[in-house]
């Protein structure tokens, strides 16, 4: 799908990309997202407090995205070899600024040491590196940095999801804030709609040491993507 084709697919959207030209390109393939529904103060003092933490009939939500990272490029310029392509996983929480349903990253990790240095430094998100290995059943990382660790073993399951509005509220997002010393870097995003089927969930251990009161070994809901083709716009930057 072409980068025209993808930005006339726009009214699952609840605002508008941004006029001026997108800047980088990537992929979010193979992703598995696991949910946990929480009280919102038990969430808010992980987020700036310029911003919101939007909620859905009273819950907040934080959520873990395991997926593989591929082709990242700056528009009009080949891919960059050894950088584009790895996997990542982050943990996520929802926000609302500047009139926009966001994304909030609360911690990202990448599977090449390379990748999240130069992304870290470009993007100013907060890559780690982490040892992870997957295969078409399985997921798993091992951070020693923080002492994260991630084993997952999943199975796929054929039919397609009937989304209801909470899986529609989670996924659906297509604007990134992010904290950094004291601005907050804004980033818009545009994709089609994310593709979602039921996942089954093997087995699930998790240990987040700063985020073990947040995510377990239970989510709330779960969904698998086979992925989306994405569009990003220059970061832009705000005063905290």
């Amino acid at each position: 799908m072409r980068a025209s084709e993808i930005l006339n697919k726009a009214n699952h959207r609840d605002f508008e990309y941004p006029k001026r030209p997108w800047k980088f390109y990537q992929e979010w393939n193979k992703a598995i997202f696991l949910h946990w529904e929480l009280d919102a103060k038990t969430v808010s003092p992980f987020i700036p407090k310029s911003v919101e933490l939007d909620t859905i009939n009273n819950k907040a939500w934080v959520s873990l995205v395991a997926f593989d990272m591929n082709h990242i490029g700056i528009r009009n310029m080949p891919k960059i070899p050894h950088i584009s392509d790895f996997h990542e996983i982050n943990i996520r929480t929802y926000i609302k600024c500047n009139g926009k349903s966001s994304v909030y990253f609360l911690s990202m990790e990448g599977s090449k040491r390379s990748s999240c240095k130069v992304l870290k430094a470009i993007s100013k998100f907060p890559y780690e590196h982490s040892k992870i290995r997957r295969t078409d059943f399985s997921y798993e990382s091992h951070n020693s940095f923080s002492n994260n660790s991630l084993e997952l073993i999943y199975r796929l399951q054929i039919e397609a999801t009937k989304k209801d509005v909470t899986d529609i509220w989670l996924t659906e997002r297509y604007a990134v804030f992010q904290g950094y010393k004291n601005k907050l870097i804004e980033y818009d995003v545009h994709h089609i709609e994310w593709p979602i089927q039921p996942i089954l969930i093997k087995n699930l251990e998790l240990n987040y040491p700063k985020f073990n009161h947040l995510i377990n070994n239970q989510p709330n809901k779960v969904h698998y993507s086979e992925g989306v083709k994405v569009l990003t716009w220059d970061k832009r930057k705000h005063k905290l």
